[in-house]
């Protein structure tokens, strides 16, 4: 996964003790370049005996996640260039995207950068709230496209993925660098990797949002509205760059806050997403009421997602209404699979269990 900041807290936490490292940001044609051995094996195993396209795309898959071939494992918070995976063997979605090119580009095969927008991932660290995109790589074999993501499994994809040029998946590898940085409390790294982001794909409001997140965290709440403005120049529609000026201008007391926040809620009705984290918000207030109307909003807008059910059922149970809460739990139920249904089939019954003793 690759982050994007959505929202700056009214109170900004200190920074983290800095780290350095050698050359930051790092020179763009180092993020996709392949080592001589990584380079050598390709050659060896991949290409050997001049395999056919399919043949050459079945090894490709073989070579990367195989224990006999690099066998890389997947970790959310390794950003790292396609040298760096290859010595440490761990990747993001975003790396791994990037390993994949390079091996298919040094493959002969045609392989191109796809975007998922928004998942339904987030974090919050020290009052700042990161949402995830989701990036994979596509290959065409002959007539047939392939989708080679590591995390298919562990993320829910509202949409499917698009293709998108190389230099929006280069903007995406800086974005990630700045958010590591901004954590480590370097902001002018993380600025200077933005400004390479933003060389790359200056279009993408994305990224205008997430730098103006930057320079309000460095006390420059001038820069950071300017780049909240350009951010919904770009796209008005843009849900992080709204709250983020919200959030601005009420920490401001600024009077144009009233209108930024009926943008906002505009566009969050008709996002499941940002009904999601809505009621998580509300939730995490205490205000039950409110957060059931969020929730079932985001079901409203996206039904088969098991994952607002079961917020809905622990909603309703921290509410006091254990009926309900098995109810949402038998609709979380229906809408899952595997050990994930299992799971909740053993909430529904503990849930029961509760209930009959109370009766």
């Amino acid at each position: 996964m690759f982050s994007w900041l959505l929202a700056a807290a009214l109170a900004l936490p200190s920074p983290a003790p800095a780290t350095v490292v050698a050359t930051d940001p790092i020179p763009r044609s180092e993020v996709m370049a392949m080592p001589p051995a990584l380079q050598a094996q390709v050659h060896a195993i991949v290409i050997g005996n001049d395999a056919s396209p399919t043949q050459r795309f079945q090894r490709l898959m073989n070579f990367v996640v195989a224990e006999d071939g690099l066998g890389m494992t997947y970790e959310e918070d390794a950003t790292y260039t396609v040298a760096q995976a290859y010595a440490t063997r761990k990747a993001n979605c975003l790396t791994f995207t990037l390993l994949v090119l390079a091996v298919a580009k040094e493959a002969g095969l045609e392989a191109y950068p796809q975007e998922v927008g928004e998942t339904l991932s987030w974090r919050e660290v020290d009052g700042t709230i990161y949402r995830d995109n989701h990036i994979n790589a596509g290959v065409r074999v002959g007539a047939h496209r392939f989708t080679v993501d590591p995390a298919a499994d562990l993320i829910f994809l509202p949409r499917l993925p698009v293709k998108v040029s190389h230099e929006r998946l280069l903007s995406h590898y800086y974005n990630n660098v700045a958010v590591d940085r901004l954590q480590e409390g370097r902001i002018d790294a993380a600025l200077q990797n933005m400004a390479v982001a933003l060389d790359l794909d200056p279009g993408y409001a994305t990224l205008w949002s997430n730098v103006g997140v930057m320079h309000l965290h460095d006390g420059d709440a001038g820069a950071a509205e300017r780049a909240y403005l350009k951010a919904l120049t770009l796209d008005p529609v843009d849900a992080s760059a709204l709250f983020n000026m919200v959030q601005l201008l009420h920490r401001l007391k600024d009077p144009r806050e009233r209108g930024y926040r009926r943008r906002l809620a505009s566009v969050e009705q008709k996002d499941p997403l940002q009904q999601f984290l809505q009621a998580l918000d509300h939730e995490r207030a205490g205000d039950y009421p409110r957060a059931i109307d969020s929730i079932r909003r985001a079901i409203q807008l996206m039904p088969d997602e098991h994952r607002f059910y079961a917020a809905l059922a622990r909603i309703y149970e921290r509410a006091g209404d254990i009926t309900r809460a098995r109810s949402a739990l038998a609709s979380a139920q229906s809408h899952s699979r595997g050990k994930v249904q299992a799971n909740y089939q053993a909430e529904r019954e503990r849930l029961r269990r509760q209930q009959a003793a109370k009766d």
